[in-house]
C-alpha cells in the first residue's frame, strides 16, 4: 500500500491519508486505509508476488472498483496477475483510468493497443465477468444484501472471496473454494458498507 500514492485517488488530496472513507463522486466511495488493509491482509496468500515458470498467475477481480486505489495496490502486490477491475458507473471507470495512468501504473487499452496488468471495464460487478473468469481472488467493495452466487460460481480453484454481506446488520465474509471445488465459508468482522446496488440507485443515493 506505501507504493500507491492515495492522493492520485480521492478529490481532494488534503485529506487523502485520512483513515476513513470519502466521496469520489457519483454515490460512490473510496474504502477508509484501514479496511483496504484488512482485505489485502486476507487476500495475501492468494496473491502470488512471484509466479513459477509454467504457472498461470490467478486474475483478480475487484468489484466495485471505485477510484482504481485498490485495483493499483492488488497490482503492485501481484504485478503476474490480471486485475480486473469492474464498476457500473462509466464515468468512475473512465475516471479511475486517469487516476491510474497519473500513478504510473499500465492500463489495458484495446482501442489504442495500450498493454498493462490492469484492465478497467463497466458493469454489474454483481454477476462478475464471465469473459475475464475464473478469478483466483475476487474482492467485493460494497456490501452485497445476500451472498452473490454468480462471483462464488467465478472463482477459480483455489480462490478465494473479501465480500461484505447484509442489509442493516454487516459482516465481512471470506469465501474459500478448494482444488476440488469446495465451498467454506467464514464470518470476519462487522463492518459498515455502501451497499452494493444497481447503477440507477446509486445515482440517487
Amino acid at each position: 500500500m506505501k507504493q500507491v500514492d492515495r492522493k492520485h485517488y480521492v478529490p481532494d488530496a488534503t485529506t487523502a491519508y485520512e483513515d476513513a472513507p470519502q466521496r469520489i463522486g457519483y454515490g460512490a466511495t473510496i474504502s477508509a486505509p484501514h479496511m483496504h488493509a484488512h482485505a489485502c491482509e486476507n487476500l495475501l496468500e492468494l496473491l502470488p508476488e512471484h509466479t513459477p515458470e509454467g504457472n498461470e498467475a490467478p486474475r483478480i477481480l475487484d468489484v466495485g472498483s471505485g477510484s482504481g486505489y485498490l485495483a493499483a495496490v492488488l497490482h503492485r502486490i501481484s504485478p503476474h496477475s490480471r486485475v480486473i477491475g469492474i464498476d457500473h458507473i462509466p464515468n468512475l471507470v473512465a475516471q479511475s483510468i486517469d487516476n491510474l495512468r497519473k500513478d504510473g501504473v499500465q492500463v489495458l487499452d484495446k482501442h489504442t493497443g495500450q498493454s498493462g496488468g490492469v484492465v478497467m471495464i463497466s458493469g454489474d460487478g454483481r454477476k462478475g465477468s464471465k469473459e475475464h473468469a475464473p478469478f483466483g481472488v475476487i474482492h467485493v467493495g460494497a456490501a452485497a444484501p445476500h451472498m452473490p452466487q454468480d462471483l462464488v460460481d467465478q472463482l477459480a480453484k483455489p480462490g478465494r472471496m473479501f465480500i461484505p454481506v447484509g442489509e442493516g446488520s454487516q459482516a465481512v465474509w471470506q469465501v474459500d473454494k478448494s482444488v476440488t471445488g469446495e465451498i467454506t465459508k467464514k464470518k470476519l468482522f462487522g463492518v459498515m458498507y455502501v451497499p452494493l446496488t444497481d447503477a440507477d440507485k446509486q445515482w440517487r443515493g
